[in-house]
């Protein structure tokens, strides 16, 4: 499978041979609903708590007599019921991540970089780099191409000048190969990697 080879300057540069596997597998959505459930879920702080019945400050003596008063029996007043008392099955600090194979991850990311090449968002770059940290020329290039909302992966690293550049324009995100991931994927409407990043990729999902 081949796919032209663009720069930032929108002129072509040549073809790449893309690896089938990677970039036309089968595109199943209940592998990628998983995968972006899974990456939701380990973004989650966790750190929502109430207080409970054991947790609250206040007298442990009975707030008034067993019998007599004509009212239901009650301990002391840290109870559910009362105002001021214990939260009942309330929210604790917890972790919300669970696991999900590392086969499975991996078919994810091939049906995310699968069905941007079939919508035609897939662009390949030949690479990601800016000349100047300046924001205005790196809008006008993304302008240029036609991209509201994009995701560039570059190679290992991130150039520091896209980097500054990108993080001015809203939709425009910049990513290493490392941290490429499905839910940023389907996110953009555009995917733009670079050479560098299809080939770390193919070596990581053949």
């Amino acid at each position: 499978m081949k796919a032209k080879i663009i720069t930032l300057a929108n002129k072509s540069v040549g073809e790449i041979d893309l690896a089938e596997t990677v970039f036309a597998a089968p595109v199943r959505k209940d592998i990628l609903a998983r995968m972006v459930n899974y990456q939701l879920a380990k973004r989650r702080a966790g750190t929502h708590k109430v207080k409970e019945r054991n947790e609250i400050v206040g007298a442990g003596q009975k707030i008034y007599r067993q019998k007599g008063t004509g009212r239901a029996r009650q301990g002391n007043g840290k109870a559910p019921q009362f105002r001021g008392g214990g939260v009942a099955h309330g929210p604790r600090v917890r972790d919300h991540g669970f696991s999900l194979n590392k086969k499975v991850r991996a078919m994810a990311m091939r049906c995310a970089l699968s069905a941007k090449m079939a919508e035609g968002k897939l662009i390949v770059l030949e690479n990601a780099v800016a000349d100047t940290p300046k924001t205005k020329a790196l809008r006008e290039q993304v302008a240029a191409l036609g991209w509201n909302k994009a995701l560039i992966v570059g190679g290992k690293e991130v150039d520091g000048n896209l980097a500054l550049a990108a993080r001015n324009i809203p939709g425009i995100d910049v990513l290493p190969t490392q941290g490429a991931n499905v839910y940023d994927i389907l996110r953009a409407d555009v995917l733009a990697l670079t050479k560098d990043a299809v080939e770390s990729l193919e070596a990581r999902l053949k």
